[in-house]
């Protein structure tokens, strides 16, 4: 049933997946415990937990300590959780949004962007930056990999205009279905300090993401550096009252959205 070339835990978590969303199990029932899913698959429950990890990440499954795994009722609750790319967040802010291209061209991924995107390292990627503006100012400097195959889609398209999102969907069906993120606080060196119009170690909102599309496949990682006087997140969480939702287990995220800052005087 699994095939070479991908990662086992991956397609298993493919497979239960696809079964999930076509009804094979019914919200809240529970599924096949490790050791059947690893005779099934004829894996270890090592590779089996790392499936299962993936589809608790996404909201696929909630799993009960000693009882097991069971299916989520949350699918629909992660759909108010939009994942935006910066036109539509220029939007929601207020703002026009454009882009200026600093690079576009290929290199040797370095050990970060080969497991950002499950590559061997040394292997050609793109290398895409862009300053990022709302209203003509500065607000976010991107970094940007993308596995050749995905890269060619963008050649010859207006990337100081259009989104890696909107291009893929759009023009050749390639949806991002989610991505996994990474926030944290830098200080700007430099380069950064001088494209952001802001002074050398000021405090920036650092997001890295890896973008998905359908099985899992890797589209592009990414770093963002936010000027930290121009952009928040903001989050909001509910528990969940039929199933007692206790923080060790997390609880449903139902808003996660970045709120822009107007400038003094703006």
């Amino acid at each position: 049933m699994l095939k070479p070339g991908r990662p086992r835990h991956e397609q298993i978590s493919d497979l239960l997946r696809e079964q999930i969303q076509q009804g094979h199990f019914q919200p809240n029932e529970q599924l096949p415990s490790e050791s059947q899913l690893g005779e099934q698959f004829d894996v270890s429950r090592i590779t089996v937990r790392r499936a299962l990890q993936t589809l608790e990440h996404t909201g696929f499954i909630y799993r009960r300590q000693g009882l097991g795994s069971f299916v989520s009722e949350t699918q629909v609750r992660q759909g108010l959780v939009r994942l935006t790319d910066f036109v539509e967040d220029m939007q929601q802010a207020g703002l026009e949004a454009s882009s200026q291209v600093l690079h576009f061209d290929q290199e040797s991924a370095s050990p970060e962007v080969a497991r950002a995107l499950d590559l061997e390292e040394g292997k050609v990627v793109a290398r895409l930056d862009r300053l990022r503006l709302g209203n003509e100012e500065p607000i976010a400097f991107d970094q940007t990999w993308l596995p050749v195959f995905y890269a060619q889609l963008l050649d010859g398209r207006d990337l100081t205009r259009q989104t890696i999102y909107h291009i893929l969907k759009s023009e050749y069906d390639i949806p991002i279905l989610r991505g996994r993120f990474r926030i944290e606080a830098v200080n700007a060196g430099a380069e950064i300090a001088e494209l952001l119009n802001v002074p050398q170690r000021r405090a920036l909102l650092l997001i890295e993401r890896i973008s998905f599309t359908t099985g899992d496949r890797r589209v592009y990682f990414q770093r963002r550096y936010y000027r930290s006087d121009r952009v928040a997140y903001e989050l909001e969480l509910e528990r969940d009252q039929e199933r007692d939702t206790s923080p060790s287990n997390g609880m449903p995220l139902q808003e996660f959205e970045p709120v822009f800052k107007q400038q003094a005087g703006g």
